[in-house]
């Protein structure tokens, strides 16, 4: 019996959406293993954000709060992990790959002396994990062989889980942290506030590659995004020449999405895109290079400028409401 502790990720004691792949994923490992799911939730709010989590069906939640985890530090994080770990008997530690459980999930292997498996998109049984290799062009099948096993889980690839299950006892940890110890200290945050829903959990995504031209080109990906209610991208090529800023970034060294339908304007389709998005359940491209590789993964495709294309798609957009 392997029991999982699933690491949920919250704000303002919400769990983010995209952390509830991992309570899939956990809900998956439990059933083939027969032991139980519990969770960790960590940070100010945590306590709120566990009842909000209370009906996924998790033998236990595990509470940390306290001043030294106000802002995440992965000096202060670490050890609440492995001592909830500890404390569920945990044989499988896991959680969304965010930018968060990036940084935290390889130093919690470390000090459980654990195998990891990164980026995992499905679930053979308790030990056996398929997970993409060469920019998705390859799914290999890997096995952990430690007796604790610490996973990153692919969002793109685990629906949310379904609520249903018996209310969820808390109990809070208290965890010692030695903040003069820390080699890290916490200096500010810079949030990017929008309107827009985030391009990770968005229904529809609209993404720009060089096709856009220039940074004022890029308005036009906004404004077909406006339209249709959806999150916008980037290509890492307009992020790297500054055209729009990082976080849009779609790729393997970007955000990883599988919207309902995503829209790339002007992107190429170079192999670090396409890791990113081929998961879409339907791909549409608008490219002026009818030999570009995003053909090759799009449901459809117009060969075509986009600065002659979308307007039109916008105004036909508009006209149907």
């Amino acid at each position: 019996m392997s029991n999982v502790l699933i690491i949920v990720e919250q704000a303002g004691g919400k769990p983010k959406k995209a952390t509830l792949a991992g309570i899939t994923f956990g809900q998956q490992v439990a059933q083939k293993s027969g032991g139980q799911v519990h969770f960790l939730i960590i940070g100010p709010g945590a306590s709120a954000a566990a009842s909000e989590v209370a009906g996924y069906g998790a033998a236990k939640t595990y509470v940390v709060e306290g001043a030294a985890f106000e802002n995440y530090l992965v000096e202060a994080c670490t050890p609440a992990v492995v001592t909830a770990a500890k404390a569920c008997n945990a044989s499988i530690v896991a959680g969304a790959a965010t930018s968060t459980t990036k940084d935290l999930l390889p130093r919690v292997a470390a000090r459980l002396d654990a195998a990891m498996a990164s980026d995992v998109t499905a679930v053979v049984d308790a030990k056996t994990f398929k997970r993409p290799m060469w920019a998705g062009n390859v799914t290999a099948t890997v096995e952990l062989t430690s007796n604790i096993k610490v996973c990153s889980v692919r969002v793109a690839e685990f629906d949310a889980p379904a609520k249903g299950g018996a209310t969820t006892a808390t109990e809070k940890l208290d965890i010692a942290v030695d903040a003069g110890a820390m080699k890290a200290k916490f200096v500010g945050r810079k949030e990017v506030k929008s309107t827009r829903p985030d391009a990770t959990t968005a229904d529809i995504v609209v993404s720009g590659g060089r096709g856009v031209k220039s940074a004022e080109g890029f308005k036009i990906v906004e404004q077909l995004a406006d339209s249709l209610g959806a999150g916008i991208g980037a290509s890492r090529a307009i992020c790297d020449a500054g055209w729009v800023p990082n976080d849009l970034q779609i790729g393997q060294t970007g955000k990883i999405v599988a919207p309902n339908l995503y829209i790339a304007l002007g992107i190429s389709g170079a192999i670090q895109h396409l890791a990113g998005m081929k998961s879409s359940k339907t791909i549409v491209a608008i490219n002026k290079d009818p030999e570009a590789p995003i053909f090759t993964v799009a449901d459809y495709g117009l060969v075509g400028d986009i600065t002659v294309e979308v307007p039109q798609l916008i105004e036909k957009i508009k006209q149907s409401r």
